[in-house]
């Protein structure tokens, strides 16, 4: 017999004497009403006595059935805070060793009924917490009473949702490693036993708690949120648990040409919103200023002559500065008398000519310019020769 299996065949019977001892007033007779024997099978679920309880090993009083030692790996659930005494379920890996105890484990049953409680909670949707212990790039991984799951990134709520400018993965993950050990609120979206596969969702957890709170909000409303996220089409923020997305259009009434120029992530901002999505809200920054292109268009009626510089040449048209704010279109139709084939040929980038407004839209922030009826002479010229003919 090898070393390991005489100091288990020692332990044993030293067990085996405490068990004598302690049943030492019950006759076998009392043993076979109260248990019939049967004898153990792998993957059947005993019910133990705990008679000793160590770091790395615990040993259960089976009742006719002898003895069983639980060791190693099969600890790994359900073992902690285990006292003598106490009454334990195990799954049978090996009914009988040649030194006639049985192999144990308590992870397997633990497992069986982590299975059977996340299938209850699936039924009823219930909310729970959950400590993820590790993450990639993906998401977040979880352990449930035996049972590994995962937590997508896509399921994360908008509080936790790594916005990530440029969809940086290594930075995903940096935000995902800082969810590690945190409890998590999350509901399960889905459940099979079979195919051992767990996923489970803390936006759906959130869900009922965040149509509660957009009850509270309407369009109008200002609000302040903080800034989660900053991507090239605009800032994300979190307004009370609820994803609100500021689009770049809506930042300042100046071009932007970079979000991350006006915010940065944790920073706190005031905002409009100016409509509901679902469970998102639609908010605005600008409109919490003046339109400064409003306050300057005002001082224009369709008609006018005004001066600009040419800054931007296009297929259709050209691009004028007419203020520090308003910028202008004049479109290839509004070039020439003649048809024109290429914009290039009437106007020159950064040069500066008169134009006539031909239509003015506050509401759209557009003036439409002609050049071929800004050139008064011209005009007038053009005017007097049609005259006298």
């Amino acid at each position: 017999m090898c070393i390991w299996a005489y100091r288990k065949a020692i332990k044993f019977y030293a067990h085996k004497e405490i068990y004598v001892t302690k049943t030492a007033n019950i006759t076998m007779a009392d043993l076979l009403d109260q248990q019939p024997i049967k004898s153990l099978v792998a993957g059947d679920i005993v019910d133990g006595t705990v008679i000793s309880a160590e770091k790395h090993e615990l040993w259960l009083d089976l009742g006719v059935n002898g003895t069983g030692l639980v060791i190693g790996r099969e600890l790994e659930q359900g073992a902690e805070g285990a006292q003598l005494g106490d009454t334990v379920s195990a799954s049978v890996l090996e009914p009988e060793t040649p030194e006639g105890y049985a192999i144990l484990s308590l992870k397997k049953v633990a497992k069986e009924k982590g299975w059977e409680m996340l299938e209850e909670r699936f039924k009823t949707g219930e909310v729970f917490g959950i400590v993820p212990f590790d993450a990639n790039k993906g998401g977040l991984l979880i352990e449930i009473e035996g049972v590994r799951g995962f937590l997508p990134v896509s399921q994360l709520s908008a509080e936790n949702y790594p916005r990530v400018s440029g969809a940086d993965k290594d930075e995903i993950l940096h935000r995902l490693n800082s969810l590690v050990s945190r409890t998590l609120m999350v509901r399960i979206l889905d459940l099979d036993r079979k195919q051992n596969k767990l996923i489970v969702s803390e936006k759906a957890a959130h869900r009922e708690m965040t149509e509660d709170k957009l009850a509270n909000f309407k369009v109008g409303d200002k609000i302040k949120g903080i800034v989660t996220g900053v991507v090239d089409f605009g800032i994300f923020v979190n307004v009370d648990g609820i994803e609100g997305l500021v689009h770049i259009s809506e930042i300042a009434w100046d071009r932007v040409d970079s979000p991350a120029k006006y915010v940065k992530v944790g920073q706190e901002i005031e905002a409009v919103i100016i409509a509901i999505d679902q469970d998102k809200l639609s908010l605005s920054m600008k409109q919490l200023t003046e339109d400064p292109w409003s306050k300057e268009s005002a001082q224009y009626k369709v008609g006018d002559e005004v001066e600009g510089k040419v800054t931007r040449i296009t297929p259709f048209g050209a691009f004028v500065q007419v203020t520090p704010v308003i910028e202008a279109l004049v479109h290839i139709s509004e070039l020439a008398d003649e048809h024109v084939a290429d914009p290039a040929n009437h106007v020159k980038l950064g040069e500066t000519k008169k134009f006539r407004i031909i239509a003015i839209d506050p509401a759209a922030h557009k003036l439409s310019l002609s050049l071929k009826q800004g050139d008064t002479k011209k005009s007038a010229n053009k005017e007097a020769v049609e005259t006298k003919e």
